[in-house]
């Protein structure tokens, strides 16, 4: 049977990339709002000071994080393969300023996002790590995991939005009734592969007609008709 294409080839399922956005979502969430409650726990960069406003922070760290967020949104409700790859690319570029914005923003003039608190190298790497470089190099990887995702089409990508043509409906013809006693012309029953049987039981009139005698019969009436014939009456004849 043949198929229909009832959907436009950029259409993909949502389940393909909800997951990727799902966790995009949550970094990208994480790196718009540490910075200002990192504070109340003492891992933060200065100032040391809870939801404290800054151009560097903006930049740095709000900016590239609302844009995560928005690019994970894109992948997990979009179910256009275009729009879900704007979505990947832009959380791509997003955690690559992570990794490189602290690196070029005194190029920029942009400022300085702080110092970090640590007292411990392993606390000033652990804040590194979670703020800029390790953040943005894990929201690259997801972001790229998507990408590959949201690049192939497989088979149960066609299989969902193809569907079976309907069937040209022919109106049947209505059937033909009869009552056994007639026989159907050659027309009608040349395409027929049975002829529908005759009813043998016909009236008296119809049956054919006996022309004469037969056998012993004929004998009988040929001797009868001889001069002893009155004599073979019954009852006999009184002489």
């Amino acid at each position: 049977m043949k198929h229909a294409l009832s959907g436009h080839p950029l259409w993909m399922p949502r389940s393909r990339g909800a997951l990727s956005g799902l966790l995009l979502v949550i970094l990208g969430a994480w790196g718009a709002l540490i910075p200002f409650v990192g504070p109340h726990f003492n891992f933060a960069y200065t100032p040391d000071q809870d939801w404290a406003w800054s151009t560097a922070r903006g930049w740095l760290e709000v900016l590239p994080g609302g844009a995560t967020v928005v690019g994970g949104l894109l992948l997990v409700f979009s179910g256009n393969r275009i729009t879900a790859i704007v979505g990947g690319w832009l959380a791509a570029l997003a955690g690559a300023w992570f990794v490189v914005g602290s690196q070029v923003a005194p190029l920029l003039g942009i400022g300085s996002a702080g110092d970090p608190i640590a007292a411990t190298d392993r606390k000033r790497a652990a804040l590194e790590v979670s703020y800029f470089s390790g953040l943005g190099a894990l929201i690259v990887f997801i972001s790229g995991v998507a990408l590959a995702r949201l690049a192939v089409r497989l088979a149960s990508d066609v299989e969902a939005f193809m569907e079976p043509a309907e069937p040209v409906s022919v109106p049947a013809a209505e059937p033909a009734y009869m009552t056994g006693l007639e026989e159907p012309s050659r027309e009608e029953s040349s395409g027929a592969l049975t002829k529908p049987r005759v009813d043998h039981f016909g009236s008296p009139e119809d049956e054919p007609k006996p022309k004469g005698p037969r056998g012993w019969r004929r004998q009988r009436s040929g001797n009868a008709a001889g001069p002893g014939a009155a004599y073979l009456r019954w009852p006999h004849p009184q002489s």
